[in-house]
């Protein structure tokens, strides 16, 4: 089942990233060109807003949200500002493509275990489902017991839905699909300005591979940033 799964994400996620942007009525795709320099991420996302000059054609940045992770801790923004990020959506109960997902974020997770500059934050899609113990036991068992470095977070559908859109991925209810749910395998990676720097189909292995490879080159540029706002 998760091989065939596997074979129709990419339609998947363009059929149902395209019925919820036309559904909330809003701009098409917009990124960066890939830029010259080898050491610095593309921008990626969604174009949101009217453009206020015709130079303003960056992505907007993640939209404010407020959450409630694993150990029932609010998380905002805030909770990763300065920092960097690795963001999913799952849900507990999920039969398909879950498992795999969470077992590629879990090798994220530990490369970078020891880096507090990386966080992890994955959303359920099931929120009327994954409680907050549901959602504790979820993180346990998957040896994460710290809840300040991976989130598990829980908000209303319309919270959730439209975060899955600002991150480039798509999710949905689909009572036809197993567990009653449809979404990607998608992991985007954010910067501490709420960009969207890189999306990975968690579902392979190669961009999951990808991934742990650009982290540092993110890091790098948020060390720089940083130095230089300093002076």
């Amino acid at each position: 089942m998760i091989s065939s799964l596997m074979m129709r994400l990419p339609a998947l996620r363009t059929a149902v990233l395209a019925t919820l942007l036309a559904a909330a009525g809003v701009l098409p795709f917009a990124c960066t060109e890939k830029p010259a320099e080898a050491d610095r991420l593309p921008i990626l996302g969604i174009k949101l807003t009217e453009p206020s000059t015709p130079a303003d054609t960056l992505p907007d940045p993640v939209p404010s949200f407020r959450l409630t992770n694993q150990d029932g801790q609010t998380i905002t923004n805030q909770t990763f500002a300065g920092k960097v990020y690795v963001t999913d959506f799952f849900f507990a109960s999920c039969p398909d493509i879950c498992p795999k997902m969470q077992s590629e974020m879990l090798r994220v997770y530990k490369k970078f275990e020891g880096n507090p500059n990386v966080l992890f934050l994955s959303h359920t899609i099931d929120p009327a489902h994954d409680s907050i113990p549901v959602l504790r036991d979820y993180a346990q068992r998957l040896g994460v017991n710290d809840a300040s470095r991976w989130h598990f977070a829980t908000a209303p559908h319309d919270t959730v839905f439209a975060l899955a859109k600002a991150y480039m991925a798509a999710a949905q209810i689909d009572k036809k699909a197993a567990g009653g749910y449809a979404h990607d395998g998608s992991f985007a990676l954010v910067d501490s300005k709420r960009r969207v720097r890189g999306v990975y189909d968690g579902m392979v292995e190669s961009q999951v591979d990808q991934l742990i490879h650009d982290l540092p080159i993110l890091l790098k540029e948020e060390a720089e940033n940083q130095q230089t706002a300093a002076k």
